[in-house]
């Protein structure tokens, strides 16, 4: 009972920013023409996939590099070395639901913008854990409203 009660106010809590989210990203902030709004739709998967096949020998790079230096990450302080452990797990993760959310945005299907929009917020998470306000502020916000503009392209 106990684990249900924490899942539905996770999950309430996920919906309350949600509403928030389409309260101020769609209807009170400019809308995207619906030709602008059909091109990310279309062709956003396409670009995603292109990205992540490019990204994935440096992402393969980085992680052995990282495994290698590792026993000198005490020379940079705790913090260098934890920042980049933490960096190369939301990376991961990050990169994981994109390709779990890939079938389905070239479906286009509500399931797959859901897990966009849980990318999202663990990109705003990261970037608050690593102390990137632009990319906060900015990133996520710019995120968030081109996502909510092509909302209704899902279902």
């Amino acid at each position: 009972m106990a684990d249900q009660a924490k899942s539905k106010d996770y999950k309430s809590y996920l919906s309350d920013i949600e509403k928030v989210c389409e309260e101020y990203l769609v209807k009170k902030a400019p809308s995207l023409p619906d030709g602008v709004k059909e091109a990310i739709v279309k062709f956003g998967p396409w670009i995603t996939l292109i990205l992540m096949i490019m990204a994935a020998p440096i992402i393969l790079g980085a992680l052995g590099l990282g495994t290698i230096l590792m026993p000198l990450g005490f020379l940079g302080g705790l913090g260098s070395g934890l920042n980049y452990s933490l960096s190369m797990i939301f990376t991961a993760v990050i990169l994981v639901m994109e390709l779990i959310a890939l079938p389905g945005l070239f479906k286009r299907l509500k399931s797959a913008w859901n897990i966009m929009f849980y990318v999202t917020l663990i990109q705003a998470v990261h970037s608050l854990i690593s102390f990137n306000l632009g990319g906060l502020i900015i990133g996520t916000l710019l995120s968030l409203y081109i996502l909510f503009q092509i909302k209704s392209y899902y279902k």
